[in-house]
């Protein structure tokens, strides 16, 4: 038996199986089984490349990289033709482009990467339509953009979702604070600081026995579900940040564009937070500008203008870092031999991230967006 046969048999297995208190161990052995089955069958794949699959590997360049995911016809190539000078091919017929196309868009003094990758058909984690290279790609994007068409939106998010999801790729989540170390001899030793409602000691030791994992210590710090222990084992997901484009909203009423504004939306958002469903129409221009700037602050980059003693900072090459930086990132970024310890001095920082303009800081000060920095070296 194959294994695209005995995940079919264990997901079977799963729908016909009652989810109550009595079966939760079953239910969660089931789901790690799947799971070990999966990612054998990427490995599986990835370990034949043929000379198709050169088509979808692009250096990747610039400050950051944005792939777009959707069914055929939804609209990527018209978007990448709007925000970048890139020409892709868009036509009203599916399957239009056929392997990956980049796109540059410059933004507040940043380059970000736009992929425009083919259309994806239900069942491409298991390969269909070449699906596994084109969801392979965006594993490596800082940000995915589902572009959904505004027609079949409802059907298509979760269509969408549980493709990227059976691949390992989790939107819009935090990775679970456990903690997870093999060891070579001394058993299982299973330690929670917060009361768990899905999980529990003997589940945890079934999952780990599946994997063959006799010996190790595991610390769960929340209160994690068991698929969330389960990426946890498996150590190979990738956490990537996701908007949901709605594209082609001028074919549907302005009530039908804000119920789908509310349904599509993932959670309720605070006030002041920006929302994870954007609609637009492309081939209108229709709230182009809005979704680029949503792009921007979902990729939280973080500006850096550096400043020469005696002169002007240099407003107009900033550094482009990750939220979050800190100054010894900044110097490396510059050149490492400036991040060195014993060649740095200190750094005289102006913005948001001081006290007080300028402030004197060493290498672990945190940087904000479009602070100015003037490094002194020994």
């Amino acid at each position: 038996m194959g294994i695209l046969e005995r995940i079919k048999d264990i997901e079977l297995e799963m729908a016909r199986t009652q989810k109550n208190k009595a079966t939760e161990y079953h239910l969660g052995l089931l789901k790690s089984r799947l799971a070990k089955l999966r990612t054998q069958l990427m490995a599986d794949a990835g370990g034949s490349k043929g000379p198709s699959d050169k088509q979808f590997e692009v250096v990747k360049y610039g400050d950051a990289r944005v792939a777009m995911i959707g069914f055929p016809s939804v609209g990527k190539s018209t978007f990448l033709n709007t925000v970048t000078k890139t020409q892709s091919e868009a036509a009203s017929y599916e399957f239009t482009t056929l392997t990956c196309i980049p796109g540059i868009l410059q933004h507040n003094g940043a380059t970000i990467q736009l992929l425009d990758l083919p259309g994806i058909i239900e069942g491409a984690a298991q390969g269909k339509g070449r699906g596994r290279q084109v969801i392979a790609t965006a594993r490596s994007a800082d940000l995915v953009l589902i572009m959904l068409d505004a027609t079949k939106a409802e059907v298509q998010k979760p269509l969408l979702e549980k493709e990227l999801e059976s691949v390992g790729i989790r939107l819009n989540k935090k990775p679970p604070d456990v903690y997870l170390k093999p060891k070579k001899a001394g058993g299982l030793a299973f330690t929670a600081t917060v009361p768990l409602t899905h999980l529990n000691e003997k589940l945890a030791y079934g999952i780990l026995h599946e994997y063959k994992i006799h010996n190790c210590d595991v610390v769960v710090r929340q209160d994690v579900t068991v698929d969330e222990f389960i990426d946890v084992v498996e150590g190979n997901r990738q956490y990537i940040r996701c908007l949901y484009v709605v594209n082609k909203v001028d074919s549907v009423s302005i009530e039908e564009v804000d119920r789908l504004a509310r349904i599509l939306n993932p959670a309720p958002t605070r006030a002041g937070t920006w929302r994870d469903v954007v609609p637009v129409s492309c081939s209108l221009r229709l709230n182009i500008e809005p979704l680029v700037e949503r792009i921007w602050t979902k990729l939280a980059l973080c500006r850096v203008y550096t400043k020469r003693r005696g002169s002007m900072p240099d407003f107009a090459d900033p550094l482009v870092l990750r939220s979050g930086c800190t100054v010894q990132d900044a110097c490396r970024a510059i050149h490492k031999s400036l991040a060195d310890p014993t060649q740095f001095r200190y750094a005289m920082v102006w913005g948001r991230s001081t006290k007080h303009n300028p402030q004197r800081v060493g290498l672990a000060h945190e940087l904000a967006d479009e602070d100015v920095m003037q490094v002194f070296k020994k």
